[in-house]
């Protein structure tokens, strides 16, 4: 075999490279939307400090600090539940599941796609996820929501047109 014969049987390195770049990419988005769902912050007041001492006039300053737990999770953000629930074209059956399940599948998802664990079916489902929320926002009218998802989904296609190229993956021909 020649070495021209070689070079056409491997894939660039810029297309292996790319393939993992967006799978970074995609992985950490959709990793860190799911952790995001778990987001909270707590307020606490501290007395004002005069001169390096506590000050004796009552005066306060409000701190507010992020944290995560399991009590703080909303997969869907109060303002667009009421506004989905008002929706007569979204299911009201399924929008208590949607809100319970959103945070853990994109967590699921990021890490897969991440480790590149059944990279072709992760990114499908990733897809598939990134098109429901579009649906929901088109039903209230969020363009500018439905533009950025639109961004995404093109960027899930542009992962899987890359997969044959993806090198450091597990269960390949997924």
């Amino acid at each position: 075999m020649t070495d021209q014969e070689t070079d056409r049987d491997e894939s660039p390195l810029g297309l292996v490279f790319g393939a993992l770049l967006l799978r970074l990419w995609l992985g950490m988005r959709a990793l860190q939307t799911g952790l995001e769902k778990y987001a909270g912050t707590k307020a606490t007041d501290q007395a004002v400090n005069i001169d390096g001492t506590p000050n004796t006039y009552g005066l306060s300053a409000t701190t507010t600090v992020k944290h995560y737990a399991l009590e703080n999770y909303h997969g869907l953000p109060k303002a667009l539940a009421s506004k989905f629930e008002a929706e007569p074209l979204m299911s009201k059956a399924m929008l208590p599941l949607f809100d319970k399940l959103l945070g853990p599948a994109m967590i699921l998802l990021g890490i897969a796609i991440l480790l590149g664990i059944a990279q072709r079916v992760s990114l499908f489902f990733l897809g598939l996820l990134f098109t429901s929320l579009t649906w929901g926002l088109i039903l209230i009218k969020q363009d500018d929501g439905v533009s950025w998802l639109a961004t995404h989904l093109l960027l899930v296609v542009a992962a899987l047109a890359l997969a044959p190229h993806n090198r450091f993956t597990v269960l390949r021909k997924w």
